[in-house]
This record gives C-alpha cells, structure tokens and sequence, in this order.
C-alpha cells in the first residue's frame, strides 16, 4: 500500500505515523469541540469534507471528526490525530482547520479529487497519525495576468480550488495593463466597451505578426465580489491590481484626457507585447478618477491589500509635458522620478484614508524613488517623501533588492524572477510551448529558498512571504495555464509552506519533493488539471513545429 503520510504536499512541519487506519464515508459525522470558535472552524472542515465525491455509504463505519480550537495555535496552525475510533482536529481558526482537512484529503484516495463518485467504489479510509503543522510564511500567493490573455470567471475559480489544495492563501489578480482593462466600471463604462477589447494580438515572439482577431472581456463587478466570496470560503484573500501610473494603454484608449503629453501618442489598446512609453499624467484630475475606480474595484473586492503596479514606467512623456512639470516644480520636486514615487505615495494615501488598505508595489517603486537609500518613510533622493511606510514592495528584480527593502524598513514579499516566473519554459527542449524567458524546473522551484539564512533578523522579520507569477503573453488558454502552472505551483508550495528548501531526490529534512510531486500529479489528474509531466510534454502539449 502507497504510504500516504510520506507523499503530503506541502509537508507538515512534524509527522508521527500510528498504527491502523481509520475508515470514513458520507455519514462520518463531524461535530465542533467546547472551545469558542469551534463552530466557524468545523464549518470549514464540513464545507470541503461534505463536498468530496465519497463512495457509497458503508454501515460499518463508524467513529467521527472532533473539530475544536486552540487559541495557543495560530490562525493558520493545526494539530490533526487520527486513530482507529476517530479524528481529532485542533485549530487555531477555521484556516488552521481548513488545512487539515486539505491533509485528510490528500491521505484519501486520488479519487477523491474527482468530481463525481465512481461506481462501485471501495469504501475510503486514512492511516493514522499525528501531524502539527502550520506554515512558515503569512504570505504563499500566485499572481496571475488577466490582462494580456483574459480568463473567464470558471477558469479562476478552478484556479483558486488549486490553490487551496496546496495551501496557498494569496491570489494577486493583475486585473489591468496595455493589452486590456478587465474591471466593470459602471461610472466610466469606456473601460470596458474600449479599454477591454485589443484588435488583435501579437504572434509569437514576433511583434510584426497579428492574427487581427479581436481579444477581450472583464469581470463584472458582481463577479469579482462572487470571486472574491468564493476565494475568501477556501482561505484565499484575493489581492487585486490596477496598474498606475505606467501599463495604463488600457486604461487611456478609453479615458485619453488622462494621458501625459497629449497628442504625442496614439492612445490604443496595445496589440503588442512589451513596455511602452504611454502613462498616465501625475496630476489632480488622475487622482480624482483613480479614487472612483479604486472605489468601484474595493466595493467589490474589500481587500486589506491592493497591488498598484509603479514597474517599468517611462517618464518621457511626463518631461514632455508642461502641465506636469509645474506640477513637479509646485511639489518643491527635482526630479521626475521623486514625481513618481510621490504619485505612488499620492495612491497609498488615498487607499489607506478612503478604504483602510495597504498597498503593495512592484520593486521600482521602491528602487526609482530613492526610497532605497532613505528608508521607510525618509526622504527620497529627490527630494520627495519616498514611499509611504506601510507600503510593500514585490520584490522581482531578485532577493538582493527585497534584502534591501526589508533593510530599509519595508514589508517584502520575495517574488524573483527566478525561480517564480512561471511564464518561463520548464526545459531546453523544442517541444516546449513558446515561453517569454528561460528555463525554470520544477526541482528550481523546489531549490528555493525563500527566507534567505544569512538575512539579519530584523531584515527577514518584513519577510511577508513568497510569490510565484504567471504572466499570460503566451498563456492564451486554460490548457496552457495548467501547464506552466503545474508542477511548478506544487514544488512552490512546499517551500512556502515550510520556508526552506525541498530536497529533490534524496530524503533531508522532510521526504524527498520529487516522488510528493509525482503522489500530486495523481491527484490532479483525477482533478482534470493538464500538468505537464515530469518526464515532458505529451504530444499534443508539445509547441507547434
């Protein structure tokens, strides 16, 4: 028989296997424990316990699931004991309950990731077992890009029952850049009958050649607050992103009077992959209409973070512009880049007054502004405030500059180039979908360290967490979603979850990753997920001769 225990993904921080098994169907009766919170935790266990497709009902089974509370546990903490008479989960809150359940699950059979209950199954059971657990990281997200290739409402919830299943807790949603705008916005509706549909797109890696086919589609405000529901149910906090001041086309093919230097550009959604020069202009009148449109997005999604981008922007349109630089000039600025992050800091200000909400940037923000050698909330080098404290920078410039954010006073999230850009190819190998990068494997993955050993510890204490992304260039379908996302995500998992390195093949100090990947990969095949294999892809995976 497979030993389940050793094939968990991402393994507990401490396993105790015990002898027997105890047996479990549909009527197994899960029942809340004394302490208070109990009855929230045993409803999270209940919710995805309920849901699963068990076998038919077996009237020698017998025995149940306590569920109760620890308040000496943290929110996202378990203790899981399963003896031949029964289960025993004790949680720090309904997450922490969550996740042992998600344990149960994985010690079920591959079955129990279907859909639907096969006939004449065999009765389920799990065997025994002690098992504490609880992550290492707060923060263990994936972004994903629905602006370049939009993905309708199903494919994201399916992508966040993926992620629960790993226990990863953060969903970053790029909702908006130059190939689309993907959020409703019923005071401007030019976001979406203009912003949201591109004539075409570029073909392949050649930015000459387009197919002149029309792509697009947004979200409904009502659907980003039942995505966001759905997302909250299965312990993941949604962390949405409107793209400011740069990767604005989007945004500015519908609203151009918000564009700097008016009349230089044609003001389009982009066709195209890339960075592009246009931008919004850093003035009143910007500001006026982002506060509508981040209240528009933060009714529908509540979120205690809101990613507002600041990467990659060109600012010569900004030194073009009269209107801007008296702006610049009146703010006692000396350069358009302190401009930049005093518009940054403009935004986190205004999220934080209007909508109590932290926001996060991408690590120019933190680079471009001086910020770097100032400090959390010290002046920046060109003579602006830098940005504000309680923003958080995204590191993925890699882990020297989120090293230095966190020096300087800053919360971190580690999302580096390498090894978590999953928009990367997994092989040196023709057969490869087209890629935007290089190779990054899944032993990559597992090979990563996301808190650095020889950070000072006051350094790795702004250590939120860790982040894998896929941008969707060449993402243009579900099918290829799942390949690039899977076995990567599972590897990522692992190192989030335990904040330190999963050995590949050989066992260290948790059983070696590559057998836990091959025991997930089962397991998303019941799911219908298209993984790629360990071994490459199947033919019809394979990139187009």
């Amino acid at each position: 028989m497979t030993d389940r225990l050793a094939e968990l993904l991402p393994y507990p921080r401490a396993v105790l296997p015990r002898p027997g098994r105890f047996a479990l169907g549909p009527d197994t009766v899960i029942v809340s424990g004394p302490s208070a919170g109990a009855d929230a935790a045993t409803e999270a266990v209940r919710r995805l316990l309920g849901g699963l497709p068990w076998p038919a009902r077996d009237p020698a089974i017998a025995g149940g699931i306590l569920v109760d509370t620890d308040p000496a546990l943290g929110a996202e903490e378990y203790r899981l004991l399963i003896s031949p008479d029964g289960v025993r989960i004790t949680a720090g809150g309904p997450a922490g309950a969550f996740y042992a359940a998600q344990t149960i699950r994985q010690l079920l059979p591959d079955d129990a990731w279907r859909a639907a209950p096969l006939p004449a199954a065999a009765p389920w059971s799990i065997p025994c077992a002690e098992i504490e657990d609880g992550p290492a990281l707060p923060w263990r997200g994936a972004h994903l890009d629905v602006a370049r290739h939009f993905f309708p409402k199903p494919v994201l919830l399916r992508f966040i029952d993926m992620l629960a299943a790993h226990k990863l807790n953060r969903l970053h949603l790029h909702l908006t850049d130059d190939q689309g705008w993907r959020i409703e916005s019923e005071r401007y509706p030019a976001l979406q009958t203009i912003g949201a549909v591109r004539p075409g797109t570029q073909i392949g890696n050649d930015r000459q050649a387009h197919d002149h086919r029309p792509h697009g589609g947004y979200y409904p405000l009502a659907d980003l607050a039942e995505i966001n529901a759905y997302a909250a149910r299965r312990m993941v906090t949604v962390v949405p992103e409107l793209e400011v001041p740069g990767h604005a086309r989007g945004l500015l093919a519908a609203l151009p009077e918000l564009a700097a230097a008016p009349g230089t550009r044609e003001l389009t959604v982009a066709t195209q992959w890339g960075v592009f020069p246009h931008i919004m202009s850093p003035l009143p009148a910007t500001m006026d209409v982002l506060t509508d449109l981040f209240g528009e997005l933060l009714g529908a999604i509540p979120a205690g973070f809101v990613h507002i981008g600041g990467d990659e922007c060109v600012l010569t349109d900004w030194a073009a512009d009269p209107r801007i630089i008296e702006r610049r000039d009146q703010l006692g600025l000396h350069t358009m880049e302190a401009l930049h992050a005093h518009f940054l800091r403009q935004v986190a200000d205004m999220l934080a007054a209007r909508f109590g909400a932290r926001a996060v940037v991408w690590d120019e923000g933190f680079t471009s502004s001086g910020s770097a050698a100032a400090g959390a909330g010290g002046a920046g080098g060109g003579g602006g405030a830098g940005l504000r404290p309680d923003t958080v920078v995204m590191a993925w410039h890699g882990m020297e500059v989120a090293r230095k954010a966190a020096e300087a006073g800053y919360d971190v999230i580690a999302a580096p180039q390498v090894p978590t850009y999953f928009d990367w190819g997994q092989a040196e190998d023709d057969r490869e979908p087209l890629s935007i990068g290089g190779v990054i494997t899944a032993e990559d993955v597992g090979a990563f360290r996301p808190v650095p050993s020889d950070w000072p510890a006051a350094a790795a204490a702004h250590l939120l967490g860790a982040q894998f992304q896929l941008w969707t260039e060449y993402i243009p379908d579900t099918r290829i979603l799942d390949y690039k996302t899977h076995p990567r995500a599972g590897a990522f998992a692992d190192v989030a979850w335990s904040g330190a390195p999963a050995p590949w093949t050989a066992p260290g100090g948790r059983p070696a990753l590559r057998p836990r990947i091959e025991a997930d990969l089962a397991r998303l095949a019941a799911a219908g997920i298209e993984f790629r294999p360990l071994a490459g892809p199947r033919p019809w995976q394979q990139s187009a001769p």
